[in-house]
Parts: C-alpha cells; sequence; structure tokens
C-alpha cells in the first residue's frame, strides 16, 4: 500500500475532474468555453394570493417563457440553515450589554436557538437560474493569449482572447437584464452573484459536508499565487559553519581561561 507518491508520479489535479475552467467576472467560463452566469431569485407564495393575482402571475410567467430565445437553468438548492453568523453577533451583542436584565435574557435566547437547531431540522432553500451563452464555433485556430483556461490532459480546453471574453460577456449581460426584466414582471426580484458568491455556491455543492465546518477565505484575501506540496518543497538551506573571526575569539577565550 502506498502511503505517499513519489515524485515522479504525476498527481491529477481537482480541477481536471471539474466541467468549468474558470471563474472570473462574476462569469463562469466552461472547458468548452462557454460562459454561465448565475442570478439569485426570490420567491412568492402562489397559495397565499387571490384567484385574480394567481391568474396573473401565470399570465406573467407564461409571456416571459415565450419571449426568451435561449435556453435556462432553474436550480434550487435545499441545505440545513446555517445561524452561526447570526448566533456571533447576538453573543457579541450580550457582552456588550449594559442592562444585566436584557443581557440575560440574551443569553437565554441564543441557548434557545441552539436548543432548536439540534432539534429540529430547519432547512433553507434558495433559487437560482443559470443563464449560458455559447460563443459561434470557429474554425481557425485563435492565439492563446488568455491564461485563464485550464488545459485538459483529456478534454483539452478551448483558448479564446481576452477580448473575445469582455465582448461575449457584454452579449451574457444582455440576457442577464432579459431575464430580470422577465421574472420582475411576475413578481419575482433577482440578482447576479458575483465571483466570490459563485466560489461558496460551488464549494457547497461539491462539499456539502465540509462547506457546513470549514468557510472559504474571501478571494480577495488569498495572497499566496502558488501553492507547494510539501513534497516538493526544497529543503532548507544549512548556515555554513562560522570562520574566521569568530574561530579567533572563540581561541582567545580558551586561551585566557587556561591561563
Amino acid at each position: 500500500m502506498k502511503l505517499w507518491p513519489k515524485k515522479s508520479e504525476e498527481i491529477g489535479s481537482t480541477q481536471d475532474y471539474l466541467k468549468f475552467a474558470e471563474i472570473r467576472d462574476s462569469v463562469i467560463i466552461t472547458k468548452k468555453g462557454e460562459l454561465r452566469a448565475i442570478i439569485m431569485v426570490s420567491s412568492i407564495n402562489f397559495a397565499l394570493k387571490s384567484e385574480q393575482e394567481q391568474d396573473a402571475i401565470v399570465f406573467a410567467y407564461q409571456n416571459f417563457l415565450n419571449s426568451m430565445n435561449f435556453p435556462i437553468q432553474i436550480v434550487m438548492q435545499s441545505k440545513k440553515l446555517d445561524l452561526s453568523k447570526y448566533l456571533q453577533k447576538l453573543k457579541q451583542a450580550s457582552k456588550n450589554q449594559t442592562n444585566e436584565l436584557l443581557r440575560m435574557q440574551t443569553i437565554d435566547y441564543i441557548d434557545f436557538i441552539e436548543r432548536l437547531i439540534k432539534i429540529a431540522n430547519i432547512m433553507d432553500k434558495k433559487f437560482f437560474v443559470v443563464i449560458p451563452f455559447a460563443p459561434p464555433p470557429k474554425i481557425q485556430p485563435v492565439a492563446k493569449d488568455f491564461k485563464g483556461i485550464i488545459k485538459n490532459a483529456q478534454t483539452p480546453a478551448l483558448q479564446i482572447t481576452l477580448d473575445e471574453f469582455n465582448s461575449w460577456k457584454q452579449e451574457l449581460k444582455q440576457r442577464i437584464e432579459v431575464i430580470q426584466s422577465g421574472l420582475g414582471s411576475v413578481g419575482i426580484r433577482s440578482a447576479q452573484l458575483n465571483t466570490q458568491q459563485i466560489i461558496e455556491l460551488l464549494y457547497e455543492i461539491y462539499n456539502p459536508e465540509e462547506a457546513s465546518k470549514e468557510k472559504l477565505t474571501e478571494a480577495e484575501e488569498l495572497s499566496a499565487e502558488v501553492i507547494e506540496s510539501e513534497l516538493e518543497k526544497p529543503a532548507p538551506k544549512e548556515n555554513p559553519p562560522a570562520g574566521g573571526k569568530e574561530e579567533s575569539e572563540s581561541a582567545a577565550a580558551t586561551t585566557s581561561a587556561g591561563k
């Protein structure tokens, strides 16, 4: 059984198994050179609406679907509600509370919320709309000056230029505006996810258990460009033995001690 791989063996990266190559400027770039944008949308309680309001919502949603000339994907995410940040704020507020009665009530409320979370399985549901954009197929090879695309040995990624990316991103933005306008007519609010929010969403999808325990660092706070493995780190250089003046001083001290 091998515990540690040899240096000569190539270790496959996790990115080789993902279908996207990069997340850039609030846009997902797939390994096929296509773009994806994600918007988070609110929900409405259809059952509490009157009959006239329900008919108006259905009619507006029908017009919204008929107005689209490109496909979309509707995703619903259901996960356990995370109240860690909320409880942390309450604990900090209890420490800063000068009124003893209010401080004790805040502590009791925190204890109630913590016990409720352990007993009841409170779920949080979020809704997303994925908007795609597929650029026209190319016949001639393009310049490889866009360093963001990651090469894959099994399915090589297409190389696109930065100008092409900016141009396609503008066309994707127009699609986003169409979707947000159509959803607004139905009474649904929407907001596009930025780069950090997309990273956190994908992290929760691919690592559901770890995401509840380990939180991601903000992308802007990452300073290391290259992460080295412990096996690949060079051995620390040993300091050369001291000589010259230090040896003379040591010899002089020994001679004086002998005298």
